[in-house]
């Protein structure tokens, strides 16, 4: 079996966002060599996440609304997270409701998906640069 990593850093200029790195992730599985296999995509910090659905603006704003309605940011002191000198106690809490990472299928040398699936990166928590580990493992 055949085992490929690799860390990609994304830095978002603003605090929250969407970005699409679906290419980003099938170039790493076409370096793999890998044909058969898992491919797992991981946020390495605790206030960014990994998920997957479709690509659509409206869509991305729905998450958006729906997560700071959930989690609002202000007021900062409604967290207790926020009393030890953070400012991002509902950033922490947007990352567990999206989810810490994905697992996709490689069949044939590409990444196996359903209709519109792609995968995302979610900052909650942006304005520095943060990572997302790539392991393949396969044949």
């Amino acid at each position: 079996m055949k085992s490929f990593r690799k860390e990609l850093w994304f830095n978002i200029p603003q605090r929250r966002g969407f970005l699409n790195i679906t290419t980003e992730i099938a170039k790493c599985l076409h370096d793999s060599g890998i044909h058969e296999g898992l491919c797992l995509v991981n946020a390495m910090h605790i206030t960014a996440s990994v998920f997957i659905n479709d690509d659509e603006n409206g869509l991305h704003g729905d998450f958006e609304r729906w997560l700071e309605e959930l989690a609002p940011h202000q007021p900062l002191l409604r967290y207790q997270h926020n009393l030890t000198g953070e400012d991002n106690g509902d950033a922490h809490l947007k990352r567990t409701v999206m989810g810490r990472e994905v697992v996709v299928a490689v069949t044939a040398g590409k990444l196996d998906f359903g209709p519109w699936e792609q995968i995302f990166y979610g900052e909650f928590d942006g304005q520095r640069r943060k990572r997302v580990l790539v392991k393949i493992i396969g044949e």
